[in-house]
């Protein structure tokens, strides 16, 4: 028998993109929708999608993009881009401060209460294909003061913050598009260089994990973003309280798990929000078969629950309810 009572529960836990799909989701519960520069034509045109969106919401929506600034960024075709997050933080503190208030307060303008930044990497890879300038530095302590900086900037302008890629994309030589890259470090050097910066900002809101394989945490090959051990390291290692949010979930870093099998094991693992670059079929299909599944699994529907108190706990704080 269908449990509409677990459908906005589980419907909760998924940010999709647009498509054909999003308004049925909505109607469901969805938790939220993140936006590409594909739904970006102007400021009037998107306020406009924001306030159909927010309209056909039975639950109020996070509203999330990536605007990093530089090369991750949505609103080219409104303005020039932003400087990326290194080149921001190389000409100084106050530029860095100047940039990300007007990056907030243009959200805040669109409708927009969930940034996918700061990138909390530590670039250590000079041959990384995927951070690069992305990341503040290759530098922990510079990281952690950029991001605390970033992050006290959007919550002062209402704007969600969520760090990203836990725990750490900085050192990888693949990107995590097209294929599992893997982090072969002891932990301690993880510890001391690409966690650091997750660690001294362990009381934000949300926190991205990555479709990285890390040895630290796991010998056999399993992206952090499911892995029990990598968020069992964040959720009782560092007591971190917050919203686990996995990064794209049809990346090939996590596709060879199997659409429905990858969410389950994210949600198991300690993950509260999955994300789908698009309101299509699959991901839809992916929701309504999670429903069916979670009926005869009380591990899941604990974990369900769980995830739930977290995920409303932050609406009500940032009065997204």
């Amino acid at each position: 028998m269908y449990d509409y009572y677990m459908e906005k529960l589980i419907y909760q836990m998924f940010i999709l993109g647009t498509g054909e799909y999003l308004e049925e989701a909505l109607k469901k519960g969805l938790g939220g929708v993140i936006f590409f520069t594909r739904d970006i034509e102007s400021k009037e045109q998107f306020q406009s999608l924001i306030k159909d969106i927010k309209s056909k919401a039975i639950i109020p929506p996070f509203l999330s993009i990536d605007q990093e600034g530089g090369r991750v960024e949505r609103t080219e075709k409104i303005h020039p881009r932003y400087l990326s997050s290194r080149y921001a933080f190389e000409k100084g503190e106050d530029f860095l401060r100047n940039q990300t208030l007007k990056i907030a307060q243009e959200l805040k303008e669109y409708g927009i209460n969930l940034n996918f930044a700061p990138v909390a990497d530590v670039n250590t890879n000079p041959a990384n294909p995927i951070i690069g300038e992305r990341a503040f530095s290759d530098n922990a302590e510079d990281v952690s003061k950029c991001v605390k900086l970033v992050s006290q900037i959007y919550r002062e302008n209402g704007i969600i913050p969520c760090l990203k890629h836990y725990p750490g994309h900085g050192d990888a030589d693949k990107d995590s598009h097209l294929t599992l890259p893997e982090i072969d470090l002891p932990l301690n050097t993880m510890e001391k260089i690409h966690i650091k910066p997750f660690k001294d900002n362990i009381n934000t809101e949300m926190i991205m994990a990555a479709h990285l394989h890390c040895t630290c945490f796991d010998e056999s090959v399993i992206p952090a973003s499911l892995s029990k051990n990598a968020i069992g390291y964040l959720r009782n290692n560092l007591n971190y309280q917050g919203v686990v949010i996995t990064d794209d979930m049809i990346m090939k870093g996590v596709q060879d798990f199997g659409p429905d099998d990858a969410c389950i094991m994210a949600i198991l693992a300690g993950v509260d929000i999955l994300l789908f670059r698009n309101a299509d079929k699959q991901a839809v299909d992916i929701i309504e078969n999670l429903i069916m599944k979670a009926e005869n699994n009380e591990s899941l529907k604990r974990r369900i629950l769980e995830s739930n108190e977290r995920i409303q706990r932050l609406k009500k704080q940032r009065l997204i309810i």
